[in-house]
């Protein structure tokens, strides 16, 4: 399994501090069993569609992003990600936000973070925050490897059918 990080952030892509989710997310996708790259730094809007087109086109069964999912003005990670979309998993979204609160943080509702599905590969916006990207990862922990396993044509475990 491929997987691929894109970080958008107008400021860690310009220079004025280092970012600190993407190593924690290709940390986990690494412990997943996923090959993956360092993380792609680019700032928020139009660069993350391409950065993710990017990483489509190099065989990514797994796109995550972290960052511009918030209300700020500058926070177009969603509007760069919906029009790549064939489907939505709103589920996924759904329940890192839920985590989110659920662990104590109510801004965690305000992100406007999606997932769906590109062909043949999964793609899911995280918060730019570290406490939100490990929120999402816990999510995603089980749900990312069965996603792709299905995206491929594989059965329910279990199923009888």
């Amino acid at each position: 399994m491929k997987a691929a990080v894109v970080v958008a952030s107008n400021r860690a892509s310009s220079g004025v501090y280092e970012d600190a989710t993407g190593p924690l997310i290709v940390d986990a996708l690494q412990g997943w069993g996923f090959e993956v790259g360092d993380p792609v730094v680019v700032g928020d809007g139009p660069p993350v569609t391409d950065a993710i087109r990017a990483a489509l086109a190099d065989g990514a069964d797994v796109v995550l992003t972290t960052g511009g999912t918030g209300i700020n003005p500058t926070d177009r990670t969603p509007e760069a990600t919906r029009g790549l979309l064939d489907r939505e998993l709103p589920g996924i979204a759904e329940a890192i936000r839920a985590y989110g609160v659920a662990q104590g943080v109510p801004t965690a509702m305000l992100s406007r973070g999606l997932a769906g599905v590109t062909g043949n590969a999964v793609i899911v916006n995280l918060p730019g925050s570290r406490g939100g990207v490990r929120d999402g990862l816990t999510v995603l922990a089980d749900v990312l490897p069965h996603a792709v396993d299905q995206l491929r044509g594989g059965d329910h475990p279990g199923s009888s059918s």
